[in-house]
């Protein structure tokens, strides 16, 4: 095993959950996932981080896919602890293992950034949700401000290497909203006390539209 792969696989998921468990952060996960109901999916559920915010009262099932097996089991513990049926497996995101229009909800936090293919992933979230389902996202992105812009635009071919594919210069809301999704902002800022090239966030519902 060289030594990419072995960050890849044993260092870089471990930092990244740290690094999305921050105060700040949870904070913004506790106002989103609790709208989370009927028929849940989670897109990039490793480690378990967003289960403590899920109103499980309002949930009638629960599952959640993620690339890095080192993540899932601390995903599946948490889901047991939780007390519900859950059906967590290893895939990404462009091939969703499950049917279309399954889902009333789809979880989607700081993953859109470290897709291999986002507009796929979007099209493939919008496939299967029910119609009239929504998307809750939480995602950081390219920030409005040029000048912290052009700074996400030099520092990005060195971040994405140390940080898992991660992109500083994604869209976030307008992407929603190009997939076909009619998008209901939440909130939109950059992170305290966050580098302002990786702080910028943007949170809220993504519907798919339909009855």
């Amino acid at each position: 095993m060289g030594l990419k792969t072995w960050y890849d696989a044993q260092i870089m998921p471990r930092l990244v959950t740290c690094a999305c468990s921050q105060g700040q952060v949870l904070k913004r996960r506790a106002a989103l996932i609790p709208l989370a109901t009927g028929d849940v999916f989670e897109l990039g559920c490793g480690g378990g981080i967003n289960q403590q915010f899920y109103n499980a009262g309002g949930i009638t099932s629960y599952a959640g896919i993620d690339p890095h097996a080192g993540l899932l089991d601390s995903a599946r513990a948490a889901a047991n602890a939780k007390g519900w049926p859950a059906d967590i497996r290893q895939g990404v995101g462009e091939s969703i293992p499950f049917p279309g229009r399954q889902f009333d909800t789809v979880v989607c936090t700081f993953t859109l950034c470290s897709v291999e293919d986002p507009k796929r992933v979007l099209s493939e979230m919008r496939r299967i949700l029910k119609p009239g389902g929504q998307a809750l996202f939480l995602e950081h992105g390219r920030a409005p401000d040029a000048n912290i812009a052009k700074w996400q635009d030099r520092i990005e071919p060195i971040w994405k290497p140390m940080a898992g594919g991660c992109h500083l210069t994604r869209p976030i809301g307008s992407a929603f909203r190009g997939a076909g999704f009619e998008v209901e902002p939440m909130g939109q800022g950059y992170l305290p006390k966050a580098p302002r090239v990786a702080g910028w966030n943007e949170w809220g519902i993504a519907r798919k539209p339909g009855m």
